[in-house]
């Protein structure tokens, strides 16, 4: 019979070194995979950036522009909801080895870890 493991990880690297944990050391799974917020990668690329303004030029001066400001960029600007890195790794294995599947999530750090058929 074959059954879904899934546990919950704070990153989505964390759940995929738990996934090639898995694959490497128990036998009889059929397929691995990762459930994430891609949107959150976004905000991570933020972190270390600049905003740029623009300050509009007057209609006198023959310049196009007349000031640039520059502040360094925060992820504050994405919403909390899509910042979150929380992903949910998944396997699907034999039920003979859900209990290595789950000692496996359990040491790698995944939470709420669920089994069912």
């Amino acid at each position: 019979m074959i059954s879904r493991v899934s546990a919950e990880f704070e990153a989505p690297e964390l759940a995929e070194a738990s996934l090639h944990r898995i694959k490497e050391s128990i036998s009889g799974i059929h397929r691995t995979g990762i459930i994430y917020n891609k949107r959150s990668e976004e905000s991570m690329k933020l972190r270390n950036g600049t905003l740029y303004t623009i300050i509009p030029t007057a209609v006198t001066t023959f310049n196009y522009l007349t000031a640039v400001i520059e502040s360094p960029a925060s992820e504050d600007v994405v919403p909390e909801l899509f910042r979150s890195r929380t992903t949910i790794a998944y396997v699907i294995c034999e039920s003979d080895n859900i209990s290595d599947v789950k000692s496996v999530f359990n040491a790698m750090g995944g939470l709420n870890i669920h089994s069912g058929s």
